[in-house]
């Protein structure tokens, strides 16, 4: 055959094997055939039928053959059909599986996504899919798959960058490990973790679609317990020891504030699935510590989490993970494991911590509105009196974390009572544009702090026969105030 005559496949190709897929899929041009076979392939009957006559043999027999020829679009164009066709025919077909194994497809695979993983991130995507697919095989598949690739390879590939090979990236990881737990603990050591920071990262700037990193971190970071260990590697990624800063304004990483955000997103997902140990609820009370000093120069957030400051960020997702980890119990309704977290944290001054915090506050805008002091301050500048909400629903997040602190947790109801917080929370019992749903947590919060609770009662109740408490959501809870007659004490009573 002459060097320029007409020709639709590679000539490196072997006749035996398009002459296969031709027939099979009854077209006369090797990229039709492969299109109609990943159609095929799409369903339960013909991936069984396409494992019955050999197809997969010959597909991988194509993808050996063009790694050996020079690069050209057409053979990017046939690399891709094959991929995708190997991909469909691995969904769940087991004889697909493992042949794919015997046949040595994983090297085969892996050795096209070396070569061509720079160029192509469509190419890669469909090529860590077919891996993903045959993964979930069983663990002699994803044992096959994890020496091919960890962690060198895995790195390389979620070093790539891209939102496209992240998601199938983070599925071959996950389903490997999930299949061998010992693996995960492997991310988190000395080898894996660039495995872990190259992934983080490519995330948290280029983003992802699919569950598969929620799910590999929170099994990481939150079950296996690994955040107190691997924080403090995201504040350095890609960042040479000896450049790293540590400036009040610039204490922690954009990478950082990324893993926050997502840990938080689970816990709000899953507060009934995701368990937390005492290491790791007590590692976020000292990340939300450290952060509370942006406070000092913050100006009011105009819009909610995330932010664009990484610092604000940072603070309201550690904050968001403590309401969310205190909430457990109440969830779940079992308060044996979070009471023990609970009581850790209130033991570390956790209440005292946010009642201040929440103090130093300025008013609801709904009273703010009221005052000239404010008015004069619409920028975001503040009196030095009294700090703005960073992000819109700081207050509403502080108000709701005490409210699941005290649930059924008389030790705690009187803390609030000793620290005078009780006249403070019922203040945040109103509508606020600035902190969406602050009216309902409020509620929520006196309504915690007064359950079986007489003394706190008896102070609220007080408070409202003084004037000091005009608060018409008390009988939002079912309550109102009657004075005794005899003691002429005032005292809070069901409304029938």
């Amino acid at each position: 055959m002459s060097g320029d005559a007409p020709f639709s496949e590679p000539p490196i190709i072997s006749e035996d094997t398009v002459q296969l897929l031709l027939e099979v899929s009854k077209s006369s041009k090797l990229d039709n055939s492969l299109e109609i076979l990943i159609q095929n392939a799409k369903f339960d009957s013909g991936r069984l039928d396409l494992a019955s006559k050999g197809v997969l043999p010959a597909v991988l027999n194509i993808v050996q053959s063009l790694t050996l020829t020079h690069a050209s679009h057409h053979h990017h164009h046939v690399l891709s059909l094959c991929f995708k066709l190997l991909r469909n025919m691995c969904a769940g077909e087991a004889a697909n599986q493992d042949s794919f194994i015997d046949l040595n497809g994983v090297v085969i695979v892996c050795s096209v996504l070396r070569s061509e993983g720079g160029s192509d991130h469509g190419l890669v995507r469909w090529g860590l899919q077919v891996l993903a697919n045959v993964s979930l095989a069983g663990k002699k598949h994803q044992h096959v798959i994890w020496e091919e690739l960890y962690p060198v390879g895995f790195v390389s590939l979620a070093r790539l960058g891209s939102k496209e090979t992240c998601d199938p990236l983070c599925m071959v990881i996950y389903t490997c490990c999930d299949g061998n737990p010992e693996w995960f603990r492997e991310l988190s050591s000395h080898e894996g973790w660039p495995v872990m920071a190259a992934m983080v990262k490519t995330a948290s700037s280029a983003g992802f679609d699919e569950d598969w990193l929620k799910m590999l971190l929170s099994r990481i970071f939150l079950e296996e317990s690994q955040l107190p260990v691997l924080f403090s590697k995201l504040r350095s990624v890609d960042v040479p020891e000896a450049e790293v800063t540590e400036s009040p304004g610039d204490q922690f990483s954009s990478e950082q504030a990324f893993i926050l955000r997502i840990l938080s997103e689970i816990l709000s997902e899953q507060l009934r699935d995701v368990t937390v140990s005492n290491d790791v609820a007590l590692f976020v009370f000292g990340i939300f510590k450290k952060s509370v000093g942006v406070l000092e120069h913050a100006i009011r957030g105009k819009s909610g989490l995330p932010s664009d400051s990484v610092a604000v960020n940072v603070l309201g997702y550690s904050l968001t993970m403590l309401r969310d980890i205190c909430a457990q119990d109440s969830v779940r309704g079992n308060m044996a494991d979070a009471d023990d977290i609970v009581d850790m944290l209130l033991s570390y001054g956790l209440i005292e911590l946010i009642l201040s915090l929440l103090g130093d506050l300025e008013p609801p805008a709904i009273i703010r509105k009221g005052t000239k002091q404010f008015e004069n301050n619409q920028n975001g500048a503040t009196s030095c009196s009294s700090k703005p909400c960073p992000y819109k629903g700081f207050r509403r997040d502080i108000v709701a974390l005490i409210g699941n602190c005290v649930y059924r947790r008389k030790h705690a109801q009187d803390e609030i009572r000793h620290r005078n917080g009780i006249l403070l929370l019922l203040q945040q019992c109103v509508t606020d544009e600035d902190n969406p749903f602050l009216r309902e947590w409020g509620i929520w919060s006196v309504r915690n702090i007064l359950e079986g609770n007489e003394e706190n009662q008896k102070v609220v109740a007080e408070l409202e026969v003084q004037g000091s408490a005009d608060v018409p959501e008390i009988a939002a809870l079912g309550l109102r105030v009657e004075v005794d007659q005899r003691t002429r004490r005032a005292k809070l009573v069901n409304v029938p």
